[in-house]
């Protein structure tokens, strides 16, 4: 009789209580004379079955391996049988830039899977249930994507954090509303102690790496000397780019930092990859010339960030000023 009271509560927990119950009372002819321990073993066996199978974040491929041109025709979906990257191979999520930095042994994971140009169906679920999907993707596919995705890494030696975008190949292919910070999926990431909303220079071991490199602009402000530090581009960029207060810090790609001072900027430098290129750049960049009035500042504190750039083995040109 145990066995088939384990089995009855394993599948219906709370249909198991009244039936186990009701067994024992025919057993024992009466409710009072059953032992104090099996009622709590009963409950306890009901509460700890009732639970979810797979609590928290989680991404999930689909059972079926459904195409992303075919899921939105379909009203239902079976997961997988286990996720891709469930909540313990998650170290923290990115609100602000939408990285999940992963367990190595996530990230090798997912390096291994086989992602077609047409893209990989994947479902980000709470408590095992799907809250939106998206596709992974493979940056050598030329047929764009209206949804979320995820790029498939080259390898397992790059740093293993995905990013969460909208669009392929750019977001200006993306025409829904943005799913990625659903009130479920960051209370849920916040009581994992998974959750960062957005990250401070103190907090980044290094910046990444840039193919552009970066730019740095400078300009005076109510006598005092502001920096930005921002990955580089062929595009120009804007002046609310340049003086926002508001840092963006990926992990994996675009850099905006603005700090006030000298020895603040080469705190900042302090983080970027060891020979680096770095271009301390003038109005030309940004394509505007009105304000801020982008200059150099004093000799002395301008060659004092060189030579700091330089000693700690950048990449480091200025541009020509007027």
């Amino acid at each position: 009789m145990s066995v088939m009271l384990v089995l009855q509560i394993t599948h219906r927990p709370l249909y198991a209580i009244s039936q186990a119950i009701g067994h024992v009372k025919n057993s024992f002819g009466c409710l009072k004379a059953i032992p104090i321990f099996i009622i709590m073993c009963i409950a306890l066996l009901a509460v700890s079955c009732a639970s979810p199978k797979e609590t928290g974040f989680a991404i999930f491929l689909t059972r079926d391996d459904v195409p992303p041109d075919k899921m939105e025709a379909l009203s239902h979906v079976e997961l997988a049988e286990h996720p891709l990257i469930s909540c313990n191979d998650i170290i923290t999520y990115n609100a602000q830039t939408h990285e999940l930095k992963l367990t190595k042994t996530a990230f090798e994971r997912v390096v291994e899977l086989e992602v077609p140009v047409r893209g990989k169906s994947f479902l980000v679920c709470v408590d095992g249930a799907p809250v939106y999907w998206g596709a992974f993707w493979t940056a050598v596919s030329s047929i764009s994507f209206d949804g979320v995705t995820i790029w498939k890494p080259y390898n397992s030696q790059e740093p293993p954090i995905l990013t969460l975008e909208i669009g392929y190949p750019s977001s200006s292919f993306y025409t829904g509303s943005d799913p990625r910070n659903y009130p479920a999926i960051i209370e849920s990431l916040e009581q994992s102690g998974k959750l960062v909303d957005e990250l401070q220079i103190e907090q980044v071991k290094q910046l990444p790496n840039s193919l552009k490199g970066y730019e740095l602009y400078s300009w005076e402000e109510n006598g005092l000397w502001h920096f930005t530090l921002i990955t580089g581009t062929n595009r120009t960029k804007a002046t609310e780019e340049i003086t926002s207060a508001v840092d963006y810090i990926s992990e994996a790609g675009f850099v905006n930092i603005h700090v006030v001072g000298a020895d603040a900027i080469k705190g900042v430098l302090s983080h970027l990859p060891v020979g680096e290129f770095v271009a301390w750049c003038n109005e030309f960049h940004i394509g505007e010339t009105t304000w801020p009035n982008l200059q150099l500042p004093p000799a002395a504190t301008t060659d004092s960030i060189i030579g700091y750039a330089r000693q700690y083995g950048l990449d480091f040109l200025v541009t020509a000023f007027p």
